[in-house]
């Protein structure tokens, strides 16, 4: 999603009387709303995998009345063409996947060398089909609410500082993603002895990792995983001054943010989904067996991560501080 915000604001810039509505799972509507370019979230009701034909064909029906002229489709499934088919919207874009013919009538071929990256991808579906390639990209910007954002601070008692890190330990796809737990612990060690705060960031499935991690400094770090919606963490981020990341969903946020973040790469290729930020610092040891986009390490030694040494981070916080200065 925050990878679609490109989307939206080239859009916006090509178009800039479109109106923009976004079909969507409801969850994601916290960062919607922090997208300017957006006029209106409209919630898909159905999970991931699922395939409700009846209830797209509902869908797409009740949404004739808005008079869509134009639906762009990033997913590559052949059900999430259903809707805007069935909606009766003119222009159907989208890539060529899942014998989409027909439901499609702006289909366009991914050429994947010379479109790299997903947000190029995203990009040039928003373009005519003739566009140069890959297309220059804009970077996402979530905006943040200064009320709101108070309301985070005071719910949590906090008293934020100039000197926060945030540490996103979790990744959803699974542990070839994911630095050591006593790595994390080391850096947010040497960070709490220089007097900065540290902030532990992710969802319910990732409190066993940060507790392990507190629990290594002494119950030093303040731990919001499981705690907080994702308009919460998007709000205290925003406070932080640097960022230690897995590859996930939560690094996006960081750099949607503005935030100097460090980003881990093990079994995930940086080039594909890197944060879209300059001042994003990438670390990724370029193993031969690397990146093998699995789930579990298939050596079962997941050095691609493991051999990324806490000093290593923490000479790239330095580096990154200092240049902030």
């Amino acid at each position: 999603m925050v990878m679609a915000q490109s989307l939206f604001i080239t859009l916006k810039s090509v178009y800039p009387d479109c109106q923009i509505d976004v079909l969507a799972p409801a969850w994601t509507f916290a960062l919607l709303e922090r997208m300017p370019e957006v006029n209106k979230a409209i919630a898909m009701p159905l999970g991931h995998g699922q395939l409700g034909l009846w209830e797209r064909v509902s869908l797409g029906k009740a949404l004739r009345t808005d008079k869509y002229d134009h639906a762009i489709l990033l997913p590559n499934s052949w059900k999430s063409a259903l809707t805007p088919f069935f909606a009766n919207i003119p222009k159907r874009t989208g890539y060529i996947g899942e014998c989409r013919w027909g439901l499609l009538n702006d289909a366009r071929k991914l050429d994947k060398q010379a479109l790299p990256m997903t947000v190029q991808r995203f990009v040039a579906l928003g373009l005519p089909k003739d566009a140069r390639l890959p297309p220059d990209y804009p970077i996402p910007k979530l905006t943040i609410d200064l009320n709101q954002q108070q309301l985070a601070v005071d719910k949590f008692q906090l008293t934020p500082s100039l000197n926060i890190l945030a540490l996103c330990p979790g990744a959803e796809f699974g542990p070839a993603k994911r630095w050591p737990v006593s790595h994390f612990a080391e850096v947010a060690r040497r960070q709490l002895e220089q007097g900065w705060q540290v902030w532990l960031f992710g969802s319910a499935k990732d409190q066993a990792v940060a507790a392990e991690i507190n629990q290594a400094v002494a119950g030093g770090c303040i731990d919001f995983t499981g705690k907080t919606s994702i308009a919460e963490a998007v709000d205290l981020m925003a406070l932080a001054q640097q960022v230690v990341s897995n590859d996930s969903g939560l690094m996006h946020l960081a750099a949607a943010l503005g935030k100097p973040v460090i980003a881990l790469y093990g079994s995930s290729d940086p080039t594909f989904t890197p944060p879209l930020i300059d001042k994003a610092r990438i670390i990724s040891l370029n193993l031969d067996c690397s990146p093998c986009f699995k789930r579990e390490c298939p050596l079962g030694h997941t050095d691609c991560l493991n051999a990324i040494s806490p000093e290593l981070v923490l000479q790239q916080l330095t580096m990154t501080q200092s240049s902030s200065l």
